[in-house]
C-alpha cells in the first residue's frame, strides 16, 4: 500500500494549544493527477493517509473525544464471475474512525475499477480480497459488505434548511454556534447544505449532515449559519465531521452528542462519516442524492 508524508507543518499562532498546522506538499497522491486507469486487480494502487495530521489541527491527539466510523458506500462495483460473466453489485466499506489511516479516495476507485476484467469464483471471494487490502491501507479492520439493492430513505429530525437566516461568514467560524444552557432538550437536526471543498483538487463536496444530541438547546438557526460557513473551507470529509464534532462540543456542551454526514458521490463512491461521543454504529440509509 503505498504511504509518504502527505502534509509538511508550520506553527500557527493563532492555534490556542500551538498545535502543529498541517500544509499539503507534492507527494505521489493520486488525487488531482492524471493517472493510468488498471484493469485487473491492483491492491498497490490503494493509498494511505495518516489521520494525524489533520487531527493536529484540531489539537486531537490519541485520546479522542468521539468514536466513529467511515461509511464508504460503492456504487458501480462489477467484477467477472465464473465463465467471465460480469457480475454487478454496490459494496459498504465501514473504515473505523480508530483507524491510523483514512484512505485517499481517487486510490479507492481505481481499485474497485480494476475489479471489472478480474474474474472471481464468488462474491464472497470479492468481499474478502476488498476487506483484506482495505484493512491493511487503514492500519486497522475494515468491514465489507456487498450488496444488490438499496432503498431511499430520509435523516432524522427536523431540517433546518427553511429557516430565514442572513449567511456571511465564509470562513468556519465555531464562533457562530449558541445554545441555551437553561433549555435542556434531546433532538435531532439535519440540512442539506452542507458544501466543503476537496483540499487537493479544490472541488466541491456537497452532502446532508445530521445532528442528534442532549443538552443545552443548540440555536438552529445559529446552528445552519455555521454549517454553511464551511462552504469555502478546504478539508477532507472526515476531517471536516471531526471539526464539526469538536465545535460544538466546545461551544454547545451538549450531554451526548453524534455527527453525521451524508455526502454525495463522485466517480460511484459516496463518503459518510460518523462520529459519536455515544455510539459507534450508525446505519446507513441512502439519501435522495446519493
Amino acid at each position: 500500500m503505498q504511504k509518504g508524508e502527505y502534509f509538511t507543518q508550520e506553527t500557527s499562532n493563532s492555534c490556542p494549544c500551538c498545535c502543529k498546522i498541517w500544509l499539503m506538499k507534492e507527494t505521489n497522491l493520486l488525487l488531482g493527477r492524471k493517472t493510468d486507469y488498471p484493469q485487473t486487480y491492483a491492491p498497490e494502487a490503494l493509498f494511505a493517509i495518516p489521520r494525524r495530521e489533520s487531527r493536529a489541527a484540531l489539537c486531537l491527539e490519541d485520546d479522542l473525544p468521539f468514536d466513529g466510523v467511515d461509511i464508504w458506500n460503492a456504487w458501480e462495483l462489477t467484477w467477472l464471475g465464473p465463465g467471465k460473466r460480469p457480475v454487478v453489485a454496490t459494496a459498504e466499506i465501514r473504515v473505523p474512525a480508530m483507524t491510523p489511516n483514512l484512505i485517499e479516495s481517487k486510490s479507492l476507485k481505481l481499485y474497485l475499477g480494476a475489479f471489472a476484467m478480474t474474474e472471481f469464483d464468488s462474491p464472497g471471494d470479492v468481499r474478502d480480497a476488498i476487506t483484506r487490502d482495505l484493512s491493511e491501507c487503514a492500519g486497522g479492520p475494515v468491514d465489507v459488505s456487498l450488496d444488490t439493492d438499496a432503498a431511499v430513505a430520509t435523516l432524522a429530525g427536523q431540517c433546518i434548511d427553511s429557516l430565514q437566516i442572513e449567511c456571511s461568514n465564509w470562513a468556519v467560524d465555531a464562533s457562530l454556534l449558541q445554545a441555551n444552557p437553561d433549555e435542556i432538550i434531546e433532538e435531532s437536526l439535519h440540512t442539506h447544505l452542507l458544501r466543503s471543498l476537496c483540499p487537493v483538487t479544490a472541488q466541491p463536496d456537497m452532502g446532508s449532515l445530521q445532528i442528534t444530541y442532549s443538552g443545552p438547546k443548540i440555536d438552529p438557526g445559529a446552528l445552519l449559519r455555521y454549517i454553511v460557513s464551511f462552504r469555502l473551507h478546504n478539508d477532507f470529509h472526515e476531517a471536516c465531521v471531526e471539526r464539526i464534532f469538536v465545535d460544538i462540543t466546545e461551544r454547545c456542551r451538549p450531554e451526548k452528542l453524534s455527527v453525521y454526514a451524508r455526502y454525495q458521490r463522485r466517480g460511484g463512491i459516496d463518503i459518510n462519516p460518523f462520529r459519536s461521543g455515544v455510539d459507534s454504529q450508525p446505519g446507513n440509509p441512502r439519501l435522495w442524492r446519493q
